[in-house]
């Protein structure tokens, strides 16, 4: 059996706004602010849930496996204050790629815990080892 880690990301996010074309997005801030960590999956792609204001403030519990490949596989809800949020999240998570944990110089897959925050005013994509 294969060993995995646990690293544990918050992600707020926020309906996205216009945004002009020299600025970046939300996804793109997100990107280039991830630490990148040994052995810890980095997100290359990421999707936000289209999720209306009536979630704001709600949070979202997964856990799913980083393959080698750098796709989430696997994703289970360990707690969603209803299950038309979790599917957003889910939906949208699914579409995220990863550039997977090494081990050795090889991509392993590795447990992942993601809490996400939907929040309405700001978005906020801080990277932390569990």
């Amino acid at each position: 059996m294969k060993a995995v880690s646990k690293f544990a990301v918050m992600l707020s996010l926020v309906a996205l706004a216009s945004v002009a074309a020299s600025a970046m997005t939300d996804e793109q801030a997100y990107l280039e602010s991830c630490h990148k960590v040994p052995g810890v999956p980095v997100p290359v792609s990421v999707v936000a849930p289209t999720v209306g204001s009536e979630y704001s403030g709600a949070t979202v519990q997964l856990e799913f496996i980083v393959d080698a490949a750098g796709k989430p596989a696997d994703i289970s809800v360990k707690s969603a204050p209803d299950n038309t949020l979790a599917t957003a999240v889910v939906q949208a998570v699914k579409q995220w790629r990863f550039a997977p944990a090494e081990k050795n110089g090889l991509a392993v897959a590795t447990k992942v815990a993601l809490p996400v925050k939907i929040v309405s005013s700001a978005v906020s994509y801080p990277l932390a080892m569990n």
